[in-house]
């Protein structure tokens, strides 16, 4: 991450985004911290106003019960809102140690393989305090459903789009499709994966 703007302004940025934000309860009635990857700017954000900010505007407010995450993974592109390896690690270490405990679970929407990937080589070493027995994988927005309130939560249309686009090529969900907007035809559903792909997939 690199920062081009002042701390000010990075501050007021994560706040007009909405890029965390505490909002309704999963089914078991704990608060959920809400977080879009898409909206978050990168490019724009230093590591210390980050942390600074959740420090200050986040972890006080979920204090000391019991919390799950929502991560939209939705959209989330490595070139443009993909903070990097070493600053997530970064984040996840600054969080306070009574804050970590507190976290049950990660429902992590919309994971691509390359994430899933990931997380199931990387995720055991990078994340102390058991972080990657927390994740929960949720393909469809109507899966989220089994385990957070819907009428409590604001989900943005956007996601609901890439649901749609989901339906229809569903091998998008593991990489061997692109999630860039194409038109149709019926030749593209005809065609084959080879059992190489399908095992890597399994």
């Amino acid at each position: 991450m690199s920062s081009q703007i002042s701390e000010i302004e990075q501050e007021q940025l994560i706040e007009k985004l909405e890029i965390f934000k505490i909002h309704g309860r999963d089914k078991h009635g704990r608060k959920i911290l809400r977080v879009i990857g898409k909206s978050f700017p990168a490019k724009f954000l230093s590591l210390d106003v980050l942390k600074n900010y959740l420090e200050e505007k986040i972890f006080p407010r979920l204090g000391r019960k019991p919390f799950v995450v929502l991560y939209v993974h939705t959209g989330v592109q490595r070139t443009e809102n993909f903070p990097g390896i070493s600053a997530l690690r970064a984040i996840y270490e600054a969080i306070p140690l009574n804050v970590r405990d507190n976290l049950q679970e990660v429902y992590f929407l919309h994971p691509g393989l390359q994430s899933r990937l990931f997380l199931a080589t990387c995720g055991r070493f990078l994340f102390s305090g058991g972080l990657y027995g927390k994740v929960r994988y949720i393909s469809r927005v109507d899966y989220l459903w089994e385990h957070v309130r819907r009428n409590e939560i604001e989900i943005p249309e956007f996601v609901y789009d890439h649901d749609d686009d989901l339906e229809y090529r569903p091998m998008m969900d593991y990489g061997q499709e692109s999630d860039h907007a194409r038109v149709f035809t019926g030749a593209a559903m005809d065609s084959s994966v080879s059992s190489f792909s399908m095992r890597c997939i399994s």
